[in-house]
């Protein structure tokens, strides 16, 4: 079986393809970017609309495929922006009817968890995802994938983004703040906040914001000094759910584990725990179509010729999903 899925739960319209053996045959994007700002949701849904056609192509030129060779179409129903997530619900709608091809509806978070495990051959891991929007603590457990901690208030990939808007830096501000967090050298405190397994960030962004406006430290210190308060929060909680789980694997997912920094805190973490770290390719950390069509492969039974009642589920949760293919 070949898949072919579309992502487009917020900036990046994506389109993969992979077989029903793992074998990811292309991976095709176009992200939304800004030099000030951040994410609008108009301006996200018209990017995706100008440019799902040539990511369609691209893909279907990576893969030496036409779409009389897919077996199944999928796209990410949620959690996301209502906009983007219409619009590749809609283009995965004309491609299953044009072509005749069942069509199923999956879940962004679930497709970052299960891609990690075909493509690193994990067996039963933790997730520690860390994304834009979404910033979960998931594992399997009786029946379902749970979240074990998440974040109280915003993504911590968002929460980085703002504080990086803040600054004059644009979107994606990630990167950018890896890079100057690469040339501190001085720690500034800054509030450690996690209340159980779940973390906080808003109060971190107004502290920063705070020690930014008064122009007492170097930016360098202040971004050094937020990677490392909030990805020790996040690797405390991660570390919590593999002693409360029993489990030894740990898979890192979304685009905020693309850093350097919070991968060499989970290594290290994972050694003294005597657990295994599995980190999947950068392209497939951040939102993709290959995570959509392997979720895809796993729910094909439930897939459909028609489209009644296949809908965008912009509020979905990890915790929502009935894991049938286990």
């Amino acid at each position: 079986m070949i898949s072919l899925g579309i992502e487009s739960t917020a900036h990046t319209f994506g389109i993969g393809i992979i077989t029903d053996k793992g074998k990811v045959l292309a991976n095709a994007t176009d992200s939304f970017k800004t030099k000030k700002g951040g994410l609008i949701p108009n301006e996200l849904g018209w990017h995706h609309e100008k440019v799902k056609d040539t990511v369609l192509k691209n893909a279907l030129e990576q893969a030496k495929l036409e779409l009389k060779d897919i077996d199944l179409v999928t796209f990410s129903q949620g959690p996301g922006i209502p906009f983007p997530l219409h619009v590749g619900m809609k283009f995965a709608k004309e491609i299953s009817s044009k072509n005749k091809i069942p069509i199923v509806g999956v879940n962004h978070c679930v497709a970052h968890l299960e891609v990690g495990k075909v493509l690193t051959k994990a067996k039963d891991p933790v997730l520690l995802y860390t994304s834009g929007a979404n910033t979960q603590i998931i594992a399997y457990e009786a029946g379902k994938y749970r979240i074990f901690g998440e974040t109280l208030d915003q993504g911590i990939g968002n929460f980085i983004d703002v504080f990086a808007r803040y600054m004059g830096l644009g979107f994606p501000g990630g990167p950018k703040i890896e890079i100057l967090a690469a040339k501190g050298k001085n720690y500034i405190e800054l509030p450690y906040v996690v209340k159980g397994m779940d973390v906080s960030f808003s109060g971190i962004l107004t502290n920063l914001k705070r020690k930014f406006d008064s122009k007492e430290h170097k930016v360098e210190d202040l971004c050094y000094s937020l990677q490392e308060t909030v990805f020790a929060m996040m690797v405390e909680v991660a570390e919590r759910a593999m002693a409360h789980t029993g489990k030894k694997e740990l898979v890192l997912g979304g685009g905020v584990a693309c850093n350097k920094r919070l991968r060499e805190m989970c290594k290290i973490m994972c050694k003294e725990r005597k657990a295994k770290l599995f980190v999947p390719e950068n392209q497939f950390l951040v939102d993709n179509g290959v995570n959509i069509a392997w979720l895809g492969i796993l729910m094909g039974k439930i897939a459909k010729r028609n489209h009644k009642g296949i809908d965008i589920k912009p509020y979905e949760r990890t915790d929502d999903i009935k894991v049938m293919w286990k």
